[in-house]
């Protein structure tokens, strides 16, 4: 990811026309400037700066002969490898009137560049921002601001900067390169910001659809302590929907969860899918597990025995969780615009976890069949430690399956 191509723009002395008719030199700075280029072209560079040093000692120079001179010092030290000499050198021509903006804008990006080969990294990062105020945005040289930064080891200024960059390329309807997205979950891996590097490999799944950025996401999601109890049984159906939950205990315990949330009938519906797929049944706990759907199959009948009822009472009630509940087991008992009305009903009495209802609004949708719903619903949810999280990932799978 570090493997940027980066040269020195060629700055050879005398490349700039004279500002006046009247500039020229003097055979005193002439003659050594003139000494200095036959010894650059050589190679001869500790000659070649010893005789613009001579030249520079020259009292009562002209303007243009200053200009000159710092354009001679920046082509022997840049071409020599001497940063701070160059740096200076080209800072005065910077800084010079003579010198047209273009010009200027090619001698900030050789200085930048410059200290960057050389691994100057704390002289190259304001080099390149300088550069990249004064000319505008550009690809090659924010790549180097971003590596000067994580090459230091300021993983945090490295993040912020390809943040950014990122940021205005998906504002601009652009699609983020891999490796800017992967650079970016280094440095927060590095910083040990998990919560943003599990956002950086939400939009490595989101443009780069790939099993181990499924397999990292999943993996830190279940690495937040923070993760309310209430989301767990969330990230299991997303292990499960991604192919990431193996051990057969626990689609077992995704199961009971379901139970417990009082929604048998997802808790039936995964079952039969594991069964389906093999991951149930065929183990050394297939009579467990038998049991197990025994219990959940009599909780179905139970639940929707009192559907009705259940509803009802929910909508007299001031808290939201029973008509949340309510309304997704109407919807999985087929009765979806019932179902999400009633779910509707229970989002407008402020649910303790909002962001946690909204989620479970939006998977009832999609439980119901109404994708796009769905993931309009999906798009609105926000918050710490899971919900947001869940959601993104959720709709990338709604909207592009993971293979």
């Amino acid at each position: 990811m570090l493997a940027i191509s980066s040269s020195v723009p060629a700055l050879t002395p005398f490349v700039l026309p004279a500002a006046h008719a009247a500039d020229e030199l003097s055979a005193k700075v002439g003659k050594p400037l003139q000494q200095a280029q036959s010894a650059l072209s050589a190679k001869n560079y500790a000659k070649a700066m010893s005789a613009v040093n001579a030249a520079d000692a020259v009292s009562g120079k002209t303007d243009y002969e200053t200009y000159t001179v710092a354009q001679m010092r920046a082509a022997v030290a840049a071409q020599s490898g001497d940063v701070a000499a160059a740096s200076k050198a080209y800072d005065v021509l910077i800084a010079s009137p003579r010198t047209p903006g273009a010009a200027k804008h090619q001698m900030m990006m050789a200085n930048a560049t410059m200290a960057y080969n050389a691994k100057d990294y704390a002289r190259a990062v304001p080099a390149i921002e300088r550069y990249l105020k004064a000319a505008g945005p550009n690809a090659q040289m924010q790549a180097l601001l971003v590596q000067s930064y994580y090459l230091q080891k300021d993983y945090k200024n490295a993040a912020r900067v390809q943040q950014d960059q990122i940021n205005a390329e998906i504002k601009a309807k652009k699609v983020p390169s891999e490796n800017q997205l992967q650079f970016l979950a280094t440095c927060y891996h590095e910083m040990k910001d998990t919560a943003n590097e599990t956002h950086a490999y939400v939009l490595l799944a989101k443009y780069y659809s790939k099993p181990n950025y499924w397999a990292m996401l999943i993996h830190n999601l279940a690495a937040d302590n923070q993760m309310p109890d209430s989301l767990q049984f969330n990230l299991e159906r997303l292990r499960m929907a991604t192919g990431v939950l193996k051990d057969p205990s626990d689609y077992m315990d995704m199961v009971e969860r379901a139970v417990q949330a009082g929604l048998p009938q997802l808790g039936l519906n995964l079952m039969n899918q594991a069964y389906a797929s093999g991951a149930l049944g065929k183990d050394a706990g297939a009579a467990r597990e038998a049991r197990l759907k025994a219990l959940v199959v009599k909780r179905v009948a139970e639940t929707r025995a009192k559907l009705a009822q259940e509803a009802a009472a929910a909508r007299k009630m001031p808290n939201a969780a029973p008509s949340l509940t309510a309304g997704y087991n109407l919807v999985l008992d087929g009765k979806v615009d019932e179902g999400l009305a009633l779910m509707r009903e229970g989002l407008a009495k402020h649910p303790t976890a909002p962001e946690g209802a909204k989620l479970q609004y939006g998977m009832a949708e999609m439980d119901g069949g109404r994708k796009s719903d769905a993931v309009k619903t999906l798009e609105t949810v926000h918050g710490d430690h899971g919900s947001q999280d869940l959601a993104q990932l959720w709709t990338l799978l709604i909207t592009k399956p993971s293979k």
